[in-house]
């Protein structure tokens, strides 16, 4: 029977799924999380490695010669040296599509939020505000209407246009830019460079993987290139901004908010210049979690070991 580790399952089944899938096809071990001086021991002379966030060098796999397989518990593949898995005849897999839509149902709460303070004005109430104001309404913060702005999207793949879509039912103008264009992406929005979007989008939000190039792509060069009083939503991947420069945009007034879901160290470090930035809206890295789509996750990481098992491995990333 061969030995299935889990590195860090915590975050994928805190409790509420099952890893009965995994259980019926080897040996399987579930660590909640592990540090990065554990890797190569957990991983011991396992065959079948699953991970999330835990990093895969090539390094550990010279440690930990038995392994055949990599799982990845999501669809970006940053956390594994995929090169050096593949010089070793080790396929890896990822998990593309599950979390479409709630991440794009994420960037337009983010957005709404940002729009109308929602959380806040719930809070003054209950702290008795609107009752001192005397009015049958209140506000502190701006409301602001989408209707007739334009959503600029960078990286329209199926979560980029899956937000834009819910942006256009709300009355906004898409603009995209992706690496590639489709003919299903020029149904819902008009691809542009990246400088032309930048300047003609009131709010840009970010759906591009990270690599060599995208890497800290919003920059204050870039954001010097975005609208007075634009509006930035990243639930993609938080090594896209260069967060000093954002920060600085935000306390400026340069940039008149920020909602973020995902940061350049996770967890966040007290030191990351968001926490102290004017009108920015972080969130713990949380798109991703509803029950239905952790669930969808899960089910698709069995099939991708099943058919590795198989022989016929699918979802396999190129190295």
């Amino acid at each position: 029977m061969i030995d299935i580790v889990v590195l860090d399952g915590r975050s994928l089944n805190p409790g509420d799924l099952s890893w009965a899938g995994f259980e019926g096809l080897g040996r399987l071990t579930v660590h909640d999380q592990t540090l990065p001086g554990q890797v190569v021991e957990r991983i011991g002379g396992a065959q079948i490695v699953i991970t999330n966030k835990t990093r895969i060098t090539g390094e550990t796999l010279d440690a930990t010669p038995g392994v055949r397989y990599i799982g990845i518990l999501a669809t970006g593949h940053d956390t594994v040296d995929v090169g050096a898995a593949a010089a070793r005849g080790i396929p890896v897999t990822n998990i593309p599509a599950y979390s479409t839509a709630a991440v794009a149902q994420f960037a337009i709460g983010l957005l709404l939020e940002v729009c109308h303070n929602i959380g806040h004005h719930s809070r003054v109430v209950r702290s008795g505000r609107w009752e001192a104001g005397g009015e049958f309404c209140f506000w502190d913060y701006p409301q602001i209407e989408l209707a007739g702005k334009t959503l600029g999207v960078i990286g329209f793949g199926r979560i980029g246009r899956a937000t834009a879509r819910i942006a256009a039912a709300m009355g906004m103008e898409i603009l995209a830019h992706s690496r590639t264009e489709t003919d299903e992406g020029r149904k819902i929005g008009r691809y542009v460079s990246l400088d032309e979007l930048l300047a003609g989008s009131d709010v840009v939000s970010l759906h591009c993987p990270l690599t060599p190039d995208t890497r800290g792509m919003i920059d204050r060069a870039r954001i010097a290139k975005m609208r007075d009083g634009a509006i930035l939503i990243n639930t993609s991947r938080g090594l896209l901004v260069n967060e000093r420069d954002l920060a600085d945009a935000l306390n400026s007034g340069k940039l008149l908010a920020a909602a973020v879901d995902v940061v350049s160290r996770e967890p966040i470090r007290g030191d990351n210049p968001l926490l102290g930035a004017e009108n920015c809206f972080i969130t713990p890295h949380i798109a991703w979690a509803p029950r239905e789509t952790r669930a969808r996750l899960m089910d698709v990481a069995v099939e991708n070991l099943a058919g590795f098992l198989a022989g016929a491995p699918v979802n396999v990333v190129g190295g």
